[in-house]
């Protein structure tokens, strides 16, 4: 069960990579004012949201203890980040404001994800 749940927590890594690898490689558009979302922001936020509730259930399954208001607070600003995203995804300008608010929400989520004990 333990190389499972390692294999997920590097694919929920690997999401949290693309959904914050795209936001900076808009960050110099975004002080142009031309940022977007792009589809690896997306892709990165949606396996972050599956692999994610993997791993709860992996965890539970497996008798590890869950720290479930620390998992409703992550799900909740995956849930902001993912709606933003994909209600913008087709856009081709997003306002400063909220594209910078989709990258402050990432960060939350990776600070709460490895400072929350």
């Amino acid at each position: 069960m333990d190389i499972l749940i390692h294999l997920f927590v590097a694919l929920h890594i690997i999401g949290i990579a693309s959904l914050l690898g795209g936001f900076l490689t808009q960050m110099k558009a975004m002080g142009q004012g031309t940022a977007r979302f792009v589809p690896a922001m997306l892709h990165g936020a949606l396996t972050m949201l599956i692999t994610g509730a993997v791993l709860v259930g992996l965890n539970q399954a497996d008798d590890q203890t869950v720290n479930n208001v620390k998992i409703g607070v992550k799900l909740a600003l995956l849930v902001v980040i993912l709606g933003l995203v994909y209600v913008k995804r087709d856009e081709e300008q997003v306002e400063k404001g909220l594209f910078g608010l989709v990258g402050g929400l990432t960060t939350a989520n990776i600070f709460i994800a490895v400072l929350w004990t």
